[in-house]
């Protein structure tokens, strides 16, 4: 029978744990293998986080203090990343590298 159990969100960042800091070494590999003018954009800029992973409590904070950069919640992430593939495929021809 399904039963219900209350659980905290300590308990659940803690399980996120050794994924969220496997996400941040990545983050940190591909910015040092960014070139400088496109590195100089991404730290005026900041990086946008879209998805439900980007509705994780917090995460916006924790990135932005691990790589010092800052790091934003998406408007409406959950359809951001379908929003942006429309964009992308009416406008396939500017993306060409999109179409591998």
């Amino acid at each position: 029978l399904p039963i219900e159990i209350p659980i905290s969100y300590q308990e659940i960042a803690y399980c996120l744990d050794k994924s969220l800091t496997k996400i941040e070494a990545a983050l940190l590999n591909v910015l040092e293998q960014t070139p400088p003018e496109l590195y100089a954009d991404i730290v005026n800029r900041g990086i946008y986080l879209a998805g439900g992973g980007a509705l994780l409590r917090g995460l916006d904070k924790r990135l932005s203090d691990k790589i010092n950069i800052n790091f934003n919640v998406a408007e409406d992430p959950l359809h951001a990343v379908a929003r942006g593939t429309g964009v992308a495929l009416k406008n396939v021809d500017k993306f060409p590298f999109l179409m591998r």
